[in-house]
């Protein structure tokens, strides 16, 4: 039985999803709130990705489920990375020691149809980077003429002491705003007119991303050396996500593309012949034959028309067809004609009946009363008494 629910609720995921489950909902929350597409998210961020280390862990996990957060804080398995590992850690960026010789990963999310992934397309992506100011060369002023920054007295950060209750006070520690976390700066008159000392401009870059054929639903593209640039650092990575986007018609399992088909009564008793279109525009004609029956629910498979297979797409998955029957509404034949069908269908069973047995009347059910129950509306209590639970529609 779980404890508590909190980190599964801030990843939008029920105690018992899956692990594919969790890393999903954190890919989509992660780069939502990620700080440079929401600045003033920091926090939401922080705590999602909290709650990933924890759930994606199995020792973790059981131990939350079991305890909630108070049993993690307990056993000292919290806090063991920052946010920000845990995000590059996940999008293939490395840790600590990675960033330190190059720059940040830049992640990007991309919306691609089901048509895309089975057909393979190119899709352009627009994109703002950092890149070394041309005209300073990244020194970001007049080579020479940096001074250290007085506000921090060349130290690069900042340190501010405020009380947080009587007779305690709490040391905190931020990058110096005045330097960027240098120690030094330039006085404004050597400052760099072209990137305002900051050594690395915006400019605009297009990438074209190559969606191949069979690329499934999270899996990344990289342009290595494409991330923002800053002086004496190797640049980072581009990372595409791919977000796979619904589809009307088809669902995909892995390799395999799944349809749901109506037929009608006829059909599954007697045969039919149906078409579907393929997600590259070809038309498929499925058959079956008379006294071959189909039942609601049935599931058929045709080989080789499924996904094609990533880097082998000349081979294809199944496509899995599941099939609906429809049945036709009450009274859709005389009363006097039920007869002769009744003769061409397999027999009844016979009901033996006796006269200790009930008979009772069979009735439509109020579906918005069923919803209630379900809900628990229908058995709390008013001034009127208990209400009721499932409850017929009157005839």
């Amino acid at each position: 039985m779980v404890h508590e629910t909190g980190y599964y609720d801030l990843l939008g995921v029920s105690p018992k999803a899956s692990s594919e489950e969790i890393k999903k909902a954190y890919r989509k929350l992660a780069l939502k709130y990620h700080p440079d597409k929401n600045p003033n998210e920091g926090e939401k961020f922080k705590l999602i990705s909290q709650a990933y280390e924890v759930l994606s862990d199995p020792k973790k996990r059981d131990l939350y489920d079991h305890g909630g957060e108070q049993a993690i804080k307990e056993g000292g398995m919290s806090g063991g990375h920052s946010p920000m590992d845990i995000f590059n850690m996940f999008f293939g960026g490395g840790g600590r020691m990675q960033r330190e010789r190059r720059g940040k990963n830049v992640v990007h999310q991309l919306g691609v149809t089901l048509e895309e992934m089975y057909n393979g397309a190119t899709r352009k992506l627009g994109l703002q980077k950092n890149v070394i100011c041309e005209k300073c060369e990244g020194y970001g002023g007049k080579k020479g003429a940096l001074e250290k920054c007085s506000n921090c007295k060349g130290r690069g950060v900042q340190v501010k002491v405020q009380q947080i209750g009587p007779g305690m006070i709490q040391q905190i520690q931020s990058m110096c705003p005045d330097c960027q976390g240098q120690g030094e700066k330039f006085n404004s008159k050597d400052r760099c007119k072209n990137c305002n000392g900051h050594k690395v401009e915006r400019k605009k870059k297009i990438l074209e991303v190559h969606v191949d054929k069979g690329m499934k639903d999270g899996q990344k593209i990289t342009f290595h050396g494409e991330g923002d640039q800053e002086p004496g650092l190797e640049p980072g990575d581009v990372i595409i996500v791919l977000d796979q986007k619904e589809h009307p018609v088809f669902q995909r399992q892995d390799d395999n593309l799944v349809i749901k088909l109506d037929i009608k009564l006829v059909e599954a008793l007697c045969g039919f012949k149906k078409t579907i279109e393929t997600l590259d525009k070809r038309m498929l004609v499925i058959t079956t034959e008379p006294g071959e029956v189909i039942k609601h629910n049935d599931v058929k498979c045709v080989q080789n028309e499924g996904m094609p297979l990533f880097r082998d797409p000349y081979e294809r998955g199944q496509l899995i067809i599941q099939f609906k029957v429809e049945f036709p509404e009450k009274h859709w034949l005389p009363e006097h004609l039920m007869f002769q069908l009744e003769r061409l269908l397999p027999p009844r069973d016979d009901v033996m009946i006796t006269d200790d047995m009930e008979e009772v009347e069979l009735c439509e059910v109020d579906v918005r009363t069923e919803q209630r129950s379900f809900s628990g509306e229908a058995y709390e209590e008013d001034e009127d008494g208990p209400r009721a639970g499932v409850q017929c529609q009157t005839q």
